[in-house]
């Protein structure tokens, strides 16, 4: 019998070690000395909540599954039926494979083909990394058919600094914009600063018993073109970082899952929901191009 997230794929190095699926490519396991860096699922069960999942061509909802690109109109599954939209892309459950293997990386792909309401064929790689700097984790698509496709890419880790719930736990969030949705359908709505408001992270402060379920933007950047998004709690730190491909940040406090507010997820995305209708941040990836983009998670030590 095979495991629900199929074949495991374990890798060490600088004191992390990392667990990542055959199913959706994903983050199952991330730990460093011992201790838990992502909340996970076990290795009898599939990822729920896309824990850890991989999320490409498009994160997070398109409204109604449907969009029009390039002067045609596409209708895709409506994978949110409770809500009438298309969700986190369409390879979360695809089958990975590996193409590379050493003991401190792991390299998988899946190729998503020309299907009903996305006509364009990928090839996606995903390689995970473990070193003394933590985790790096490089997503990529290259694009074989014979137009310009549209494309986001996003993860979906759910971060953990000890036992729940997150009320306790010190959150530092680098973005100045918060992208307000409507409650019924997580749709965007319209956007507000963060400054003044109850959703200002950019210093360090307890997260109390707000609700985050909203994607952020206009990130502040070291440098070298990172942001970094860092939690506290009672069994010390992590750190979420992202490169310059990643405008936004979709922060959940998980209050609908079990159990609630044990974790935050922290989800790299490359554009917002809904990009495939708004075109905010949305990529046309070329005939044969290819896109790669980074980001990764740290113990605080």
């Amino acid at each position: 019998m095979l495991r629900p997230s199929g074949e495991q794929f374990t890798i060490d190095g600088g004191g992390y070690t990392a667990t990542v699926t055959e199913s959706g490519g994903a983050l199952r396991l991330l730990s460093y000395e011992g201790r838990e860096l992502v909340a996970g699922f076990g290795d009898e069960e599939q990822s729920s909540g896309g824990k850890g999942q991989l999320l490409a061509p498009w994160p997070n909802r398109i409204r109604d599954g449907r969009y029009e690109f390039a002067g045609r109109s596409h209708q895709l599954g409506l994978t949110e039926a409770s809500r009438d939209n298309a969700s986190h892309g369409l390879v979360r459950w695809a089958q990975w494979l590996p193409i590379e293997e050493a003991k401190d990386s792991v390299t998988l792909a899946t190729r998503l083909m020309a299907q009903s309401g996305y006509p364009w064929t990928l090839d996606l790689e995903v390689t995970y990394a473990v070193g003394p700097d933590g985790l790096t984790v490089t997503q990529s698509a290259t694009n074989h058919a014979d137009s310009p496709a549209p494309y986001a890419s996003g993860a979906h880790p759910y971060l953990t600094v000890g036992a729940g719930p997150v009320d306790t736990w010190t959150l530092t969030l680098p973005a100045r914009t918060r992208l307000l949705s409507d409650p019924e359908r997580k749709l965007p709505t319209t956007s507000e600063t963060t400054a003044a408001t109850a959703y200002d992270f950019t210093s360090a402060k307890t997260i109390g018993d707000i609700v985050l379920d909203h994607a952020f933007t206009d990130l502040d950047r070291a440098e070298d073109g990172r942001a970094t998004v860092t939690i506290q709690g009672p069994d010390g730190g992590v750190e979420l970082w992202v490169d310059e491909h990643h405008p936004w940040l979709m922060v959940y406090s998980a209050d609908d899952q079990s159990p609630a507010r044990g974790s935050l997820a922290v989800e790299p995305m490359t554009a917002p929901p809904d990009a495939f209708n708004s075109g905010t941040d949305l990529i046309e990836l070329g005939p044969d191009e290819r896109l790669e983009v980074f980001w990764g998670i740290t113990a605080i030590r």
